[in-house]
């Protein structure tokens, strides 16, 4: 009777381990656990390759938002990222968005540079001064067929 009342109680436990793991591992997908409050702001980019709803947004190597949606502008065709990040955090009217990548490979992510002005994004406003995502695979394609010193011989 008491084997059977402990192989319940380990069942149970390890049950509500595993029901805890899946629970923080949906929550960290979707970026809900950055905490408080947030607002939106928008950035324009003219290649946002890698960025996808819920990567992260960072300041200074701190996560302090989620991207919230990627769209096309129709009028240039330029992509416009929604951005959640935290309340609390002020940036000034001249920040920059750059799409950033963890190591050489890894996944991407949005790094904001706070300007020095004196006014602050409001919800809803846009950072105009960005920097798109690097693509990698072309610049692997000119080093190995030899186009970067074609292109450096031709702009002397």
């Amino acid at each position: 009777m008491k084997n059977t009342k402990l192989e319940l109680s380990v069942g149970l436990f390890v049950l509500l381990g595993i029901a805890a793991i899946a629970y923080l591992t949906i929550q960290v997908g979707t970026g809900s656990l950055v905490s408080g409050d947030t607002y939106l702001i928008e950035s324009r980019f003219t290649n946002a390759g890698g960025i996808h709803p819920g990567s992260s947004v960072m300041v200074a190597g701190v996560t302090v938002g989620r991207v919230e949606g990627v769209r096309i502008e129709p009028s240039d065709f330029s992509a416009i990222v929604t951005l959640r990040v935290l309340e609390g955090l002020q940036l000034p009217t001249d920040s920059m968005a750059s799409i950033k990548t963890t190591g050489l490979i890894g996944d991407k992510f949005i790094s904001l540079a706070p300007g020095a002005d004196e006014t602050y994004l409001k919800p809803g406003n846009r950072i105009t001064l960005t920097e798109s995502a690097v693509d990698l695979e072309s610049l692997i394609g000119k080093m190995a067929f030899g186009a970067v010193d074609k292109d450096e011989k031709e702009t002397k």
